[in-house]
Parts: structure tokens; sequence; C-alpha cells
């Protein structure tokens, strides 16, 4: 009996394409239930602020306060540049505005009364002067007209009645601005020029102050820059400070995943160095943004891989994170 193989070929291949489905099938149930388990795993790696310190005025650096590794609570005394150019203008602007303030008060009040009576005065003597320049010019032109003087005497006597009558024009304009005082005008300008003078002076104030670094928080020095002496410009570093709080982990997550977290979720936090005790932390930002996956971070397979930035604030009173710690987080997903 002859076996025909040709007719066979067809339900064996069938078959083989049935098992290669029900493979496909069930290795694709298993990636979805594995990637969707009640457990997240992203890693990353520790992100602790730092605050580079310095001097907003130039001066000479007098006083280094603290050494790398100190300790330093917020509002300690860390460094002081050389005072004694700042309190010279400090003192020098102290004497322009109390200058500038007279000036606006003599401005406001007006002349004296002294002033006032001593103009009047003047101009009392200044009428007397041409009540005789008159009477003398009076009789020149008498005298003249039957030659009983000279061309001469006529002429001086004239010009002293009409220097006597300017003389006494100009004292009468400063007995009226006696009495009138100062104009609005100027009265404004002198009170621009004591805010003026006020605004020197607490900028002098600002510049003293800004002799001295204080420590914004409470944190450890990284790095001590300059050493007393140096010549400091203007926002160069003087000190590195590594702030206790907030402490942070720059994380991780594809896109498949980003459904899954949500901001304030909790999750433990495992180190390399202390796998027994993690750390609480919380999520506190998730970017809208994706970007690549940082080469610090995953294989160069994954690297073209788009994901998204988050951050999870840690707890961690003891400070044992240090700044670019591994970390491997765990995230609790379940619905």
């Amino acid at each position: 009996m002859n076996f025909n193989w040709k007719k066979l070929k067809i339900p064996l291949l069938g078959i083989a394409v049935l098992m290669i489905i029900i493979v496909i099938s069930a290795v694709m149930m298993f990636l979805h239930y594995k990637g969707h388990s009640n457990h997240l795993v992203l890693y990353g790696n520790v992100d602790i602020r730092q605050v580079d310190l310095g001097f907003r005025v130039s001066g000479r650096l007098q006083k280094m306060l603290v050494e790398e590794g100190d300790e330093v609570k917020r509002g300690d005394l860390l460094a002081v540049l050389d005072k004694a150019p700042y309190e010279a203008d400090l003192a020098s602007a102290r004497a322009g505005l109390a200058q500038a303030e007279a000036n606006y008060l003599k401005l406001q009040h007006g002349s004296r009364p002294q002033e006032i009576e001593e103009a009047r005065a003047l101009v009392y003597e200044k009428q007397a002067a041409l009540t005789n320049a008159d009477l003398i010019f009076a009789r020149q032109k008498e005298q003249i007209k039957i030659g009983a003087s000279s061309q001469q005497n006529y002429d001086d006597a004239f010009a002293q009645k009409n220097e006597a009558e300017a003389q006494l024009k100009s004292a009468q304009e400063s007995l009226d601005l006696a009495e009138e005082g100062f104009r609005q005008e100027d009265i404004q300008a002198g009170k621009a020029a004591m805010e003026v003078a006020k605004a020197q002076l607490e900028s002098a104030k600002i510049n003293l102050t800004d002799t001295e670094i204080f420590s914004p928080s409470d944190g450890i020095i990284l790095t001590r820059v300059r050493e007393p002496g140096a010549i400091i410009a203007p926002q160069s570093i003087i000190y590195t400070i590594t702030l206790h709080k907030p402490v942070w982990i720059r994380a991780y997550v594809s896109e498949p995943d980003l459904g899954r977290i949500k901001p304030g979720m909790e999750s433990l936090i495992y180190t390399d160095s202390d796998p027994n005790h993690p750390f609480k932390a919380q999520i506190g930002f998730i970017s809208p943004t994706a970007e690549f996956t940082p080469k610090t971070v995953e294989t160069p397979e994954l690297r073209t891989d788009l994901v998204y930035r988050l951050r999870l604030y840690v707890d961690d009173p003891k400070g044992k994170l240090r700044q670019g710690m591994p970390v491997t987080v765990k995230l609790d997903v379940k619905e």
C-alpha cells in the first residue's frame, strides 16, 4: 500500500502553525502579566541640592571661619571681607544725607526774619541814595543852564542818579524774594536731592552688610575655594554647601508604565550599601515631557528609549544618602 505523504504535509503544517501561535500567545500573556504586576521597580540616583556662596561686593577676604566637611546651621557666619572701605562709605553717606536734609528744611522755611529785615534796610539805604542823587542832578541841571557848572559835573550827576536807581531796583527785588521765599521748583529739587541721599545711605548699609556671608540653610561645607587675604570680585564662589534638605531621587519611567504612577504615591528606596533598611519616599514631580534615557542610568540598548523623569522626595533624617548614590525604587502600583 502506497502512503500519500503529500496529503499529510498540509495537516502537519497547520499543526505546526497552531503550536507557534500558542507559544507566542503564552509568551505575550506572561509578559503582560509581568509588566502589570503590583510593583514597579525603577532605578535612579540620589540628588542633593548644593549652594555656591559668594559676596555681592568686592574686597579683601579677611576671615574664613569654617573648613571643608564642617557642619553648619542656618544663619552661621562663614566668611568676612575687610569692612573699612564700606564703613567709610557709610559715614560719607550719612553726612551727605544730613546736608541734604538741612538744605531741604532751609528751602521749606524760606528766609529768616533777620535776613528779611536786612534786605529791607538795604532798600531804605538805596532809596536815600537815590533821593540824594536826584537832588544833586537837579542842581547841576539848573546851574548848567546859567553856565555856573561844567558839562562834566552835569554828566557825573546824571550817571550817579542812574546808578542809584539801578541799586534801588536790585535791593527791592532781593527784598521781594526774601519775603516770598524760595520757588516751588527749588523746594522740589531740594526734596529730590534729599531722597537721593537717603537711597545712597541705604545702599551703603547694604554693601556693608554684604561683607559677611551667612549659611542659608543647614548643611555641610563641600568645598572651600578661597583663603584669607585674597582679593575677591563680586559673585566669586567662596564656599559650596551641600544642603541636608531636601533630598530627592532622580529616576525615569517608561511610557507604558507612566499611567500607573501619580504624584504623592509612596515608595521605598533601596541602596546597595544597606539593602535591608529602605528609605521612605514620595513622588513629588513627574516630568510632562519625554526624554531619552540618560547614559548613566540604563544600558546602551535602552538609551534610545523615551522615558519620563521622576523626582521622589526622601525621608533621610540620619543623613545617610550621598550625592549621586545609585538606588532602586520600588513602587506599589496595585489599584
